[in-house]
Formats: structure tokens, sequence, C-alpha cells
């Protein structure tokens, strides 16, 4: 008779699977359990279901300690790959379904949404192509170029620049500023250079951010080929704000900045030598012919 799955041996779920990653990243219940929403009871029940369906010990614990067991370790790896191997399948599903449906996920990061430019795109798209349905999220420093690559999203409306294989059409143009705590002496004058703000920390990305994109934005190397001193590591606006605020570096936004991020603690800046900034449309340039993806693209060309 055929294994049912509820004994040795039967194949674990992938459900399982991302729960055993997770707990051999933290090697803790506690924290692994909370980033599972789950009880730790329950995620022990389901670890010990996996190692009785396996036939194998993942992990040596003790009222301290948990541990990868050797074959715990030697399987972490084909575990990744096949948890990995059906991210991609339901992200591949999940595109064609949208390729079907006509509908069209549309990142953006910042304020790009409520920016003019983003708004009569979306408005000249639903004009001219009321079969397509846009779908508009929001998106971290992280995410809003990995979500292309992941093809999570179709198009992402963005500052670049951007690393290669992805295709922009420029949508507009603004100066960038300085954003200063405003206990910061700098922050009380009129206008600024990069000569005043050199030993000023600037906030950090994390590494999975393009650098490409973050070195524009933290303008490094400076003119003058020094490199920029690095403070607290941020992932979306409102920890850079934040950060910020709390005095421990500054940043380089776009102009808009003042309108749509007033904060209390939080000063910005003209600087006079600091090149300006852009917004764009962008996609995967192996993606550009897909109905939807042109679709947008044309209502991008037509309506600034």
């Amino acid at each position: 008779m055929a294994d049912t799955g509820s004994g040795r041996h039967a194949e674990p779920s992938i459900h399982q699977l991302r729960l055993f990653l997770v707990l051999a990243e933290e090697l803790h219940f506690g924290r692994a359990a909370a980033r599972l929403f789950i009880t730790q009871s329950a995620l022990s029940q389901q670890i010990r279901d996996v190692e009785r369906r396996l036939g194998v010990q993942l992990f040596e614990r003790t009222s301290r300690t948990v541990a990868l067991t050797a074959t715990g370790q030697e399987l972490l790896a084909e575990t990744r790959t096949a948890v990995g191997a059906v991210d991609r399948m339901r992200r591949i599903a999940d595109t064609q379904a949208r390729r079907l449906s006509g509908r069209l996920v549309v990142g953006t990061i910042g304020a790009e949404a409520a920016m003019p430019h983003t708004r009569a795109v979306l408005r000249t798209l639903r004009e001219q192509h009321p079969d397509v349905l846009p779908q508009v999220i929001s998106l971290n420093f992280v995410d809003h170029v990995a979500a292309l690559f992941r093809q999570e999203v179709d198009v992402v409306f963005l500052r670049p620049p951007v690393p290669a294989d992805i295709e922009l059409h420029h949508l507009a143009e603004e100066p960038r500023v300085a954003c200063l705590p405003a206990g910061d002496p700098l922050a009380a004058l009129p206008r600024l250079t990069l000569a005043q703000l050199a030993d000023r920390a600037v906030v950090d990305v994390p590494e999975q951010v393009p650098r490409v994109w973050w070195d524009f934005w933290a303008v490094d190397p400076r003119p003058d080929g020094s490199p920029v001193r690095y403070g607290p590591v941020v992932t979306d606006m409102e920890s850079l704000l934040h950060t910020v605020a709390g005095g421990a570096a500054m940043c380089f936004l776009p102009a808009a900045a003042r309108d749509f991020f007033p904060r209390p603690g939080i000063r910005y800046v003209d600087v006079t030598d600091l090149a300006p900034s852009s917004s764009a449309l962008a996609w995967l340039a192996g993606r550009r012919a897909e109905p939807a993806i042109t679709a947008i693209r044309r209502a991008a060309r037509n309506a600034l």
C-alpha cells in the first residue's frame, strides 16, 4: 500500500520546508516562531513531523540551544533549492495569469504613486486601454528593483539609475536636496555645497539593493573622488526619515520630498552643485513586447 504521508519517509510539504529554513536561520524556536507568526509548540510539532517524514534528525535540541545536525546541514542547500524552485514556479504562473487576464501589477517607490507624471500615465492607460487593469503596490528600497527581476511586478515607477536588463522611459526631472537633522548647524543655511557636507554620514541601504542606485543617491564618490562615510542601514522611506530625524545620518532626496515627507526633526536644504534626479517608468527588457507592458509604455509616451 502506498504511504499516505502521515508516517516515516513520506514527503514533507513545501510549507514544512519553509519552516525548516526559518529555524535553520534563527536556530531559536522563539525567534523562528515569531517570524512565522505561529506558536513555538506548533513549530516544534511541524519540525518533528518533518524529521519523521524524512527519517532523519535535522536539529540537536537542548533546553538552551538549537543546532543543525550534520544531516540537517547537508539537506539545507537542497531545501533552499526546492523551495526556490516552487517560488519560481509560482511567480511564472502568476505572471502568465496576469497576461491572460490583462492585469498589470505596477510597483512604486517613495512618493512616486502620487507624482503628477505617474497619475497622468495611469490616467492615459485607463483611457487608451480600458481592458488593462492596473494594480498599484508600494515597494521598499530592497524590492523596488528585485520585484521586477522576480516578475512580482510588471513595471515600476522609480528613480534611476537601475541595473542592466531594465529599460526606462524618463518622465520628469527635478533637483535633489539635502535631508538633514533639524539640529545640524548646516540645516539653518539657505543653501549648501557638497563640500560642506563632506564629513556628514549618509544613511545606507541593505546589500540586496543595487549599488549603482544607492551610489547615485548617496553621491558616492563625491566630485573630488572622496568616498562617503555611511551611517545606519534603512529599508524604506519611513525608516530613512526616522533615522535622519534622530540625528544619526543625512541623505539626499528629490526636491518633492519637501511636500510629500515633511517631518518633525528634519530640514530640507538646496545643494547648489548636486546633479538633478529623474523619474522613470521601468520594465524588464525581455518583457517589453508583452501586451500589458506595451500598453503602459505607450501611455507613458502619450501622457506627457
